[in-house]
């Protein structure tokens, strides 16, 4: 089908999508109603017309066909003052992290069961869920650095002695447990009915806990985040998007990146080892390197990840798609259609079918990625293999589901993360005298004096939210383009070439586009 004609038809569906909701409508987050000054359908052409536009700007002007996959980089490690400023960073914070993580577990188990003044479900939904993304997105991977997890189990390892693993991780087992992990994490967060239950949060953590541990154990602690920790997995995508990285230099068939047990040598070719923390700790001083970059050009290096991977890539973008796509009278629509089919079943029917959602949304995205992935090796004149497109280009779906995620819950984390101000006073939301599961009236705590802060909901309104959803996801889909088109330019040799393998992608990016300002213009059902 051509090009034009694929266009065309995307625009007929934005069109069609925009006229199935009112030019009156509910910004995702809020109760007041805001009236676009133009249908939703004319911002939804608006939005997939710049887009477009950007792809034939980008194929304009960027035509380096240069195989080098290097970018514009200040190593900061080089630095001593930034080197010392760094270990004292770590000797302060770290152990403040250990800290917050135990009162986590303490206030879930023994404080309050009421969510909203306990301060383990504000801090595990709000401020590590969603904030951390946001900070390993927009400064680097801090997560790599503060994981109390892998703190405890270092300073283990300096109190016990560091010991070889036990085990080799399989290789045929590659990264699929943390995609494992990841669905289960999505299923406790989108269809548990006790997820914001605080005692059954400290449960979860304690399981994780002691399944993470032993995992580093067996397997060494590196072996096991980068293939069975979902979280570690997920924000290490996302830091191919942030200004900052660490490297290490492959100056010979001897570094430690060719025998790294994570598996760092399926990208032998490229010139250096980036944001493989394994290879930083055994690398030598003087192959350390800490970059300062620009932004997203983390993700243009052309890295090639196993399939586990790439399926992982594609889950994150789906779940939270499907985050908001649960959230609006659409969904409602599809239980209604489907809810008699499943009420004869055991269990709770509106969970079992947001599992369902869980499971499909992802292969349904996978089925479509693959498909497109194809329609590239073909445009490229199969100069592309289709195997070497899925595996290069789901990077080019990072800024999209940053994107997405930063539009989605940007109200989430503004209005309802201000509840943490509170619970820093008052964390287990009673007395120091009172420890039966939060129940009696003991004495309110105010350690910081903050107890009394009431959340200001007017923060940001229905207005700012939209028109910042609109910036965000146009935003992200242009960056995309970029980035796609720059993988493409390294890996073919004209410009027309790598610009005509990017046609489909394009059409992805339209639609999704479309389909993302669609969900977050939808009014709240739950």
């Amino acid at each position: 089908m051509p090009f034009a004609i694929k266009i065309t038809v995307a625009l007929v569906l934005m069109v069609w999508l925009g006229n199935l909701v009112s030019p009156s409508l509910s910004a995702h987050g809020f109760g007041e109603r805001y009236d676009l000054p133009i249908p939703l359908s004319y911002f939804l052409i608006g939005a997939g017309m710049t887009v477009v536009l950007s792809f034939v700007v980008i194929g304009y002007f960027v035509r380096n066909t240069s195989k080098n996959p290097n970018y514009p980089q200040l190593d900061l490690w080089a630095h001593r003052p930034f080197r010392m400023l760094a270990k004292l960073a770590s000797i302060l914070i770290r152990p403040l992290i250990v800290f917050i993580l135990i009162i986590a577990i303490c206030t879930g188990l023994y404080g309050t069961p009421d969510a909203i003044d306990n301060f383990t479900p504000t801090l595990v939904w709000i401020i590590w869920w969603v904030g951390i993304g946001y900070v390993v997105a927009l400064i680097g991977n801090v997560w790599a650095w503060l994981n109390p997890w892998q703190v405890i189990f270092e300073w283990a390892e300096k109190i016990f002695g560091r010991r070889n693993p036990p085990f080799t991780w399989p290789v045929k087992l590659d990264a699929w447990p943390a995609l494992a992990g990841f669905f289960l994490f999505a299923w406790i967060e989108n269809s548990y009915t006790g997820s914001s239950r605080p005692f059954n949060l400290s449960f979860i953590i304690i399981i994780y806990s002691i399944t993470t541990w032993i995992g580093m154990f067996l397997f060494g602690k590196h072996v096991w985040l980068k293939k069975a920790d979902p979280f570690s997995v997920l924000f290490s995508l996302f830091s191919r998007f942030s200004p900052t990285e660490v490297r290490v230099g492959q100056t010979n068939d001897a570094s430690v990146c060719q025998s790294c047990p994570s598996g760092c040598a399926i990208n032998a070719d490229l010139p250096d080892c980036v944001d493989c923390y394994d290879c930083w700790e055994r690398a030598p001083r003087s192959s350390r390197k800490f970059i300062l970059r620009p932004w997203a050009s983390g993700l243009t290096r052309g890295d090639k990840v196993s399939t586990s991977l790439v399926a992982f890539h594609i889950t994150a973008l789906a779940t939270v798609t499907f985050d908001g796509l649960a959230e609006t009278p659409a969904w409602v629509a599809i239980q209604t259609a489907v809810w008699p089919f499943i009420d004869p079943l055991p269990g709770n029917a509106a969970a079992t079918i947001k599992t369902l959602g869980i499971l499909l949304v992802p292969a349904i995205f996978a089925a479509a990625y693959i498909y497109l992935c194809t329609l590239v090796s073909q445009f490229s004149g199969n100069r592309l293999a289709k195997n070497d497109v899925i595996h290069s280009f789901v990077f080019s779906l990072v800024p999209i589901a940053l994107a997405y995620n930063l539009s989605h819950y940007v109200s989430f984390l503004l209005i309802s993360g201000q509840q943490i101000i509170p619970l820093l006073s008052n964390p287990f939301g009673f007395g120091l005298g009172n420890w039966d599961l939060g129940q009696g009236q003991a004495a309110a705590w105010n350690l910081f004096g903050t107890a009394a802060f009431v959340p200001n909901i007017a923060i940001i309104d229905a207005k700012f939210a939209w028109l910042f959803s609109v910036t965000s996801l146009v935003t992200g889909h242009v960056v995309s383009v970029l980035v796609a088109h720059i993988i493409s330019l390294r890996k073919v040799e004209s410009h027309r070439l790598a610009a005509r393998s990017q046609y489909p992608m394009l059409v992805l990016m339209v639609f999704y586009t479309c389909i993302s300002l669609w969900i977050i213009a939808q009014p709240i059902i739950e």
